[in-house]
């Protein structure tokens, strides 16, 4: 059995962010164990390494999801 790491949210993970998710802006990474990443507005990240905030952890019958966004950086006047 694979040790999982507890994640919860508001901790800053960083994740490589591999392909689309099902949402419009989203990409979806995967943690070292394996544990899916769904990153709000990550889509532009694919093929890149995010830093992402931990928004939601989801158990399910098929595992554990983790739901992500990239922390907006505000704008200068």
């Amino acid at each position: 059995n694979a040790v999982k790491s507890v994640v919860l949210p508001g901790e800053i993970l960083r994740i490589n962010v591999i392909q689309e998710g099902k949402e419009r802006d989203q990409g979806v990474g995967y943690m070292e164990d394996g544990t899916m990443v769904v990153v709000e507005n990550g889509q532009e990240e694919i093929g890149e390494y995010a830093d992402v905030t931990v928004t939601k952890v989801l158990q399910t019958a098929a595992g554990r999801m983790i739901f992500a966004r990239i922390p907006t950086t505000p704008t200068t006047a």
